[in-house]
């Protein structure tokens, strides 16, 4: 945001379960990421703002998705940023999303580690063990060894998440079926499940298109066709007992998911372009941010429309 062309202005809201946004209001996870769409439009409702360039990372990704389907009208152009896939985080098997067990077991909050979420309520600063926030950011998120010259500011928005059976991890649902978890019905984590995933015909019948950019690290271990954070992946490792092997629950082709997606959004009138940041982790626009800034600033200048907000 901080290397925005001039004339455009970045608007950043603190999302729904996360730091100074309403605690009373929760996410429903039953509609997906749907409240945090529509939180998103009100707020350019509010601002007077008829249509701008959508940036999602991440989470934030999955909500692209969201908007794009509910609100295609509202925007200039979407980019994606080592977005979850279209199908939801967790539990899928193929190129449609197809889940592995029909209640969507491995998806949601159930297999969050309780010590990384301990050490997040008790706001953990430290390097003492490898589920402290600091750790999993410095091992998982980004590319070893970078870390980000605003560290401690990075820090401190992870450890002002809201916790809780309503928001992070949220709740959970015992499943008689591996690994023996399915998702609740509250918190990002389970709006995030293939189990409230949108119908991607959904985005192919929407009108106008909107062009989407599609950025993400080659060094991804979050956003991956083997995700650290996927069951069949530490399953596979022999990590997670009683794995039921590739066939029934193999790693979900996150990225294959995304691209066929795309993919079929062009044959059917869209506009898509994918990008591939080398020595890049999970947050690309931080650890290349040069390259990043490349791409991003000619994917919103080529689109400039009536509006240079962001």
């Amino acid at each position: 945001m901080l290397d925005l062309p001039a004339g455009y202005r970045a608007i950043a809201p603190d999302q729904r379960g996360y730091g100074d946004a309403d605690p009373v209001k929760k996410i429903d996870a039953k509609r997906g990421l749907g409240d945090l769409a529509d939180d998103a439009v009100a707020l350019l409702d509010h601002l007077g703002i008829e249509r701008a360039h959508i940036v999602g990372h991440s989470l934030g990704g999955a909500v692209v998705w969201q908007l794009l389907i509910n609100y295609p009208a509202r925007f200039l152009t979407a980019t994606l940023i080592t977005p979850s896939s279209p199908y939801g985080f967790s539990g899928t098997k193929d190129m449609v999303g197809t889940p592995c067990f029909t209640d969507f077991a491995g998806s949601g909050s159930g297999l969050m580690n309780s010590e990384s979420v301990e050490r997040l309520a008790n706001g953990d600063r430290s390097l003492d063990s490898p589920f402290s926030p600091r750790s999993i950011s410095h091992t998982l998120v980004f590319k070893p060894p970078f870390i980000p010259k605003r560290d401690e500011e990075l820090l401190s928005a992870t450890l002002a998440t809201h916790l809780g059976d309503q928001d992070y991890p949220g709740d959970s649902i015992q499943s008689g079926n591996w690994p023996y978890v399915s998702p609740g019905q509250w918190g990002p984590l389970n709006a995030l499940s293939p189990k409230y995933a949108p119908d991607m015909r959904r985005l192919y019948a929407a009108n106008p298109k909107t062009d989407i950019l599609w950025i993400h690290g080659s060094h991804d271990l979050i956003i991956s066709n083997n995700s650290a954070f996927d069951p069949a992946t530490v399953g596979a490792q022999g990590l997670l007992p009683g794995w039921p092997g590739m066939e029934i629950y193999p790693p979900q082709p996150m990225l294959d998911q995304t691209r066929t997606v795309l993919e079929k959004y062009t044959e059917v009138g869209g506009a898509y372009r994918e990008v591939v940041l080398q020595d890049a982790g999970h947050f690309p626009y931080l650890e290349q941010p040069r390259a990043f800034n490349e791409i991003f600033h000619r994917h919103i200048r080529e689109h400039l429309g009536a509006s240079h907000r962001i």
